[in-house]
């Protein structure tokens, strides 16, 4: 008899979904979600099935595909499927085959989500997938988010077959003579999650026959840990940092009087996917000189004489290019903004955010960009040329500032501003200027 009591009442416990809701569930075949395919139809839950067919195992692919799709027809549920170039895909993003699955499986279950208006996505993970989970995140090394494993609930992804074991499920299936197909590469050792199930769990076994349960109560103590860790680091984060132009400011200061060091440094850098060996090396250098970098792969930390500066890294694209028309009013580049009006008048002001320009000396359309490598200008009151790299570091601008800093072009190539900073001198407003262009930064 299936334990639709304990089913229904897991998933109030946790909250997981409402009655009402429309669930989209993942269905390979396999005994797993057979059983929770079950389980909705006799709790007359509204749901219908996905099956992802990912042409890795020839006849066995279109074997589990033709059974969900009877399976679905069988309960009277809608039935979704598509094929993916497993292979394919993970070559082209030098990936391995898993993980190619795993991200073309979740890419196309939250665009059928969205489409179909499903409020979650259920998979069917059980407590054993967790305990592998929890050990693969500890053989590869993890922060202490890793040691809950598998969460029952997660933004649109819900897991309703937590409270089951392994052996139970099988026990379910065998007792009620409920039909599924086997997947084949659940038995090779080739993958490291098959090398945990297949050889290290029975060996845990052994030593504890109640593995799962105790596991389940371990997690629960990670899971609480972590919340109160969650609540320490927030509380650091408020003390330690500030926004400046853009960037996350760590002050350096603060960052040595941390206890433990390493661990709260790792938990409050974690949201920019700082690795635990990239901690370590910005821990060693605090006290080297301005201008040391380190990177994730989404951002950079730099060390700015008292702060370590956390901001996003540009986007890999061509450098963006902007136009700016004489009838433009303004131009947006990013969060920025350049306004263009003009006067007679040939009165300037002392004001870094402005530039005052002899119109007649621009070619239109005018460009405005950020820095490339040899960008060169004459700085207002010079009269030779300076490297943009050599001026902005004369100027101490950090790292990630430079990054953002627009810079007007002209028609001809030549820099006419370096927004915010300085404007070149050979556009400068002298005693010929007829029309004066005046260009604003702000935010």
């Amino acid at each position: 008899m299936l334990p639709l009591e304990q089913f229904t009442s897991y998933i109030k416990k946790n909250a997981l979904f409402a009655t009402s809701d429309k669930i989209l569930l993942a269905v390979s075949g396999g005994k797993d979600s057979v059983l929770m395919a079950q389980l909705f139809k006799l709790s007359n839950y509204n749901f219908s099935i996905a099956h992802c067919n990912f042409n890795l195992r020839d006849d066995e692919a279109q074997r589990d595909e033709a059974f969900v799709k009877l399976l679905a027809a069988t309960l009277g549920v809608p039935f979704y499927v598509t094929h993916f170039d497993t292979k394919g895909y993970a070559n082209e993003h030098q990936i391995s085959t898993q993980m190619a699955a795993r991200d073309l499986r979740y890419q196309w279950f939250e665009k059928i989500r969205e489409e179909g208006s499903y409020n979650y996505i259920a998979l069917a993970h059980h407590q054993n997938d967790v305990i592998e989970t929890l050990l693969l995140n500890l053989t590869r090394g993890t922060g202490i988010s890793g040691l809950h494993g598998i969460l029952p609930k997660r933004d649109k992804l819900i897991r309703p077959l937590l409270f089951l074991s392994r052996q139970q499920i099988d026990e379910l299936i065998e007792s009620d003579n409920i039909a599924f197909v086997e997947d084949s590469s659940n038995e090779t050792t080739k993958y490291a999650r098959n090398k945990i199930r297949l050889n290290v769990i029975p060996q845990l076994r052994d030593i504890n026959p109640n593995l799962e349960q105790t596991f389940a109560q371990n997690i629960k103590r990670f899971a609480e840990t972590e919340e109160v860790l969650r609540q320490v680091v927030e509380q650091k984060r408020d003390e330690i940092t500030r926004e400046e132009n853009g960037a996350i400011c760590f002050s350096i200061e603060q960052i040595k009087k941390l206890h433990p060091q390493k661990l709260l440094l790792f938990e409050l850098l974690s949201p920019y996917h700082f690795t635990d060996s990239v901690v370590d090396e910005v821990l060693e250098s605090l006290t080297k000189q301005s201008g040391t970098s380190f990177y994730s792969n989404s951002h950079r930390a730099t060390i700015n004489r008292d702060d370590l500066m956390i901001s996003a890294l540009p986007k890999e694209v061509v450098f963006e290019h902007h136009f700016m028309h004489p009838q433009d009013e303004f131009v947006k580049v990013e969060s920025q903004k350049i306004s263009l009006y003009y006067t007679e008048s040939n009165l300037v002001e002392d004001n870094r955010n402005k530039a005052f320009v002899d119109f007649d000396k621009l070619i239109f359309p005018l460009i405005i960009r950020f820095r490339q490598d040899g960008d060169r200008f004459m700085p207002l009151g010079m009269k030779q040329f300076k490297k943009l790299s050599d001026f902005l570091i004369g100027n101490k601008i950090p790292l990630p500032q430079k990054e953002k800093i627009p810079l007007l072009i002209n028609g001809n190539g030549e820099i006419i501003w370096v927004a915010g900073l300085r404007q070149d001198n050979r556009y400068k407003v002298n005693a010929t200027t007829k029309k004066v262009a005046i260009f604003e930064l702000s935010n």
